[in-house]
This record gives structure tokens, C-alpha cells and sequence, in this order.
């Protein structure tokens, strides 16, 4: 198994325990992201995954409505990722996109793990469950997010604003706010 797949499997179980732990009218509670719900933070993820993947050899299963059921959506988005991150036939194959020509594994890592981490806080936050992340993914992206002009950040499209942050705020505090959410914010 690839290390990009074993990152996914770990980092989407801790998702994947999120989405199972929302608590009864949870789906609804106001998100980070502007304008969005909890529900809308899996539906991000339901929507755009498979879209930037099309045409690609990595094939995902119709998947249940986000507004019926959130948690079998991510299930079968989970399980469809994963499926294709431990076919190192599939994994070795490319795709194309308007980000240009990637490895499909080399994308997952690129594009889809950070979001998942990221998306982990938001629905964390939104609905009052275990917000800690992964240290070591959190450093890493924290590194490579670091090294990134903010315009370029705010330009994709992907991010907000960066955060002002104490100099001595931890790791994930820093690098929720480099995504331009405000780590103080609650619902």
C-alpha cells in the first residue's frame, strides 16, 4: 500500500468519525466556511472529488444524496477514493485537469488530503465534536502552505484571507488561519 493511500485511510477515518458523531440537528449548524452548514462541508467534498477525477480511471459509485444522508455520501466517496488509491494500477494512471497533468495518486495527495484535513476542522467546529488533527499533517501542509504567496492561496479560489494569529499559536491554529479561517470562530 502506497503512502499516499495508508494518509487517506488515516486521514478519512478521522473524518469519517466526525460525520458519524454529528448529533442530532448537527447537519444544520451554521459551518467556518462562509455561508455553508455542516452538511454543506461533506457536500464540498461529494461534489468537487469526483468532478476533478472525471475522465479519469477512477470510477466512483452513484452516491446517496448529501441532503438524504451526509454520512453514506462520505461513506461511499471514502470507500470509492480508497478503492482507487490501493489499485496501484489506477494510482499510477493520470488525470488531467484545470490544475494541469497529474498521477491520480500524486493528485489525491495534492489536492484531495488537504482538503479532507482541512474540512475536518470545519465540520468539527461546526458541530461541537473533537477538533485535534493530525500533527504530522498538519505540519506538512502547514510547510507547504507556507511557502505559497498568499495572493496565489487567495486567487485559487481555495482559500480565504490568512488569519492573524499570536506568534505563538500551535501549529493547527496557524494553519487553520492560513486558510483563511478564523480560529476563534464558533457557531
Amino acid at each position: 500500500m502506497s503512502d499516499v493511500a495508508t494518509r487517506f485511510r488515516s486521514l478519512a477515518g478521522g473524518f469519517t468519525e466526525r460525520v458519524q458523531a454529528v448529533p442530532t440537528g448537527g447537519w444544520d449548524a451554521p459551518a467556518p466556511c462562509q455561508g455553508w452548514v455542516a452538511r454543506d462541508v461533506v457536500r464540498h467534498l461529494v461534489e468537487w472529488v469526483p468532478g476533478f477525477f472525471s475522465g479519469s480511471a477512477v470510477r466512483f459509485p452513484e452516491l446517496p444524496s448529501v441532503d438524504e444522508d451526509p454520512a453514506a455520501a462520505w461513506s461511499g466517496l471514502a470507500g470509492a477514493v480508497q478503492a482507487a488509491l490501493d489499485d496501484p494500477e489506477v494510482a499510477a494512471t493520470e488525470v488531467t485537469s484545470r490544475a494541469g497533468t497529474h498521477q491520480v495518486e500524486t493528485a489525491f495527495a495534492m489536492f484531495v488530503l488537504p482538503d479532507v484535513l482541512v474540512h475536518t476542522w470545519d465540520l468539527a467546529r461546526a458541530t461541537g465534536l473533537d477538533e485535534r488533527l493530525d500533527q504530522d499533517e498538519v505540519r506538512g501542509l502547514l510547510g507547504g502552505l507556507g511557502s505559497v504567496d498568499e495572493q496565489m492561496l487567495v486567487a485559487s479560489g481555495q482559500y480565504g484571507r490568512r488569519v492573524p494569529v499570536a506568534d505563538d499559536a500551535d501549529d493547527q491554529t496557524r494553519l487553520i488561519a492560513m486558510t483563511g479561517r478564523d480560529p476563534a470562530w464558533r457557531p
